[in-house]
């Protein structure tokens, strides 16, 4: 197989759909060689905040001389950016090598009476061969579902973190914020230290009681207060103390939230250095300061303003929602989105309403999309300006022609289209 027919044989897997449960890929690492025994692994979950908390811990670790391996999902613009080792992406060529060599493995696990592996599952597998050859000293791995039952938690990590967890893929994980942590927290093993990030009362209770049982060692975020020195459209300066002490943080990414995955992602830097990994606070400073997401709240062009942001559920358009009124108060604002069905749209359309002049609708890439047309309707049905693009391509087209001098853009409701926009964006903008 060549790269692209490594990637449509793996997409064509996605008609398995999402099927939860942790025996075939047991089953898959072991037909493998196990390849995921053999790495030392900090596992990420949570609902909101795992790439760029994952972001910021593999900068830290590289810094300090670590070569790390990082599995995120899902991408931007590239399928190999899901799969990195210190700043590179995965080769083409190796994507390729890789799932044509695990394809003979996948009909084995079929032939034995197993379930069909998922699309997550094989792109999972192809990581860990991939992390075993370069021969990391760690990888940073974001959940990609949940967590008790997701393809990830087949590993013995060395820590665990979990990021803020709030009501998302409740068609899957529960309808409630406690079953929802209760699935999450599935990700913590024995003896193994916790960072948590500030939870809901009911949320917190049952990670609280998951990890007394696994007898694992907390490292709290909400025990490090934060003081916000400076900040504005280039990046925050803070300090924070309480049960960690550090002056003069500067980061690049934008909003409040990332102060607080900051604070998370030294506070597992901090539970390494407790179990004897060498970091230095330099490598810290560096780290953060280095480390940057993309379309998360990502300032593309400054002239005219357009801000990128992979919000695609409540809490994230909120955080998106502050961001604007702190960054760019009483700025007029064409909003271009794209949403879900399975989300909660109407709060989260509410929320754009407060800030949106006037909109633009698009069908983001996904089986799960609301319209474009049906999108616009519900905006329109609020009293707001809105029209319905045909593709990705001609909503921006059509925000780029139709902005007024003093107007900015916003694309934001879904990861699925984001991508799309920022590749279309730095073509057409020649950036």
């Amino acid at each position: 197989m060549n790269y692209n027919e490594a990637l449509k044989y793996v997409e064509s897997i996605g008609k398995f759909g999402i099927n939860l449960g942790m025996k075939r890929i047991e089953r898959f690492c072991e037909i493998l060689g196990s390849p995921e025994k053999k790495l030392k692994v900090i596992h990420v979950g949570g609902t909101n905040g795992k790439g760029s908390t994952t972001t910021f811990i593999s900068k830290i670790l590289e810094n300090a001389g670590y070569r790390v391996g990082v599995y995120t999902s899902p991408y931007i613009e590239r399928f190999t950016e899901r799969i990195r080792v210190n700043k590179e992406e995965i080769p083409e060529s190796e994507v390729a090598r890789l799932v044509t060599e695990i394809v003979p493995h996948v009909e084995t696990l079929v032939k034995e009476g197993l379930d069909h592996p998922t699309e997550f599952e094989v792109i999972t597998a192809v990581a860990f061969k991939y992390f075993e050859e370069q021969n990391v000293d760690f990888v940073v791995l974001e959940v990609g579902l949940g967590g008790r039952f997701d393809a990830t938690n087949v590993v013995d990590p060395v820590l665990e973190v979990l990021t803020t967890i709030s009501l998302d893929h409740v068609n899957v994980l529960g309808d409630d914020i406690a079953k929802i942590a209760y699935e999450k927290a599935g990700i913590i093993k024995k003896d193994k230290p916790l960072v948590l990030y500030p939870q809901e009362a009911s949320a917190e209770k049952v990670i609280l009681d998951i990890a007394s049982e696994m007898n694992a060692k907390i490292y709290k975020v909400e025990d490090v207060a934060h003081e916000i020195v400076a900040e504005n459209v280039d990046g925050t300066e803070y300090n924070l103390s309480g049960s960690i002490d550090y002056k003069g943080i500067k980061i690049a990414m934008l909003g409040h939230h990332q102060v607080m995955n900051t604070k998370t992602a030294i506070l597992a830097i901090e539970a390494l250095r407790d179990l004897g990994y060498e970091i230095s606070k330099e490598s810290i400073y560096e780290g953060l300061g280095e480390a940057r997401w993309p379309a998360r709240f990502e300032v593309l062009t400054k002239d005219p303003i357009i801000v990128l942001d992979g919000g695609h559920n409540v809490q994230g358009i909120e955080a998106l929602v502050d961001s604007i009124n702190k960054y760019f108060p009483g700025k007029k604002i064409k909003i271009t989105c794209g949403m879900l069905s399975d989300k909660d749209y109407n709060k989260m359309i509410a929320d754009l309403l407060s800030i949106g002049d006037n909109f633009i609708t698009v069908t983001p890439n996904n089986d799960r999309a609301l319209t474009s047309e049906e999108l616009c309707d519900i905006i329109k049905g609020k009293g707001k300006d809105a029209k319905a693009a045909k593709d990705i391509n001609e909503a921006v087209d059509m925000a780029l022609a139709t902005r007024s001098e003093e107007e900015m853009l916003v694309f934001c409701g879904s990861l699925y289209m984001i991508g799309e926009v920022r590749t279309y964006l730095k073509e057409k903008l020649g950036l």
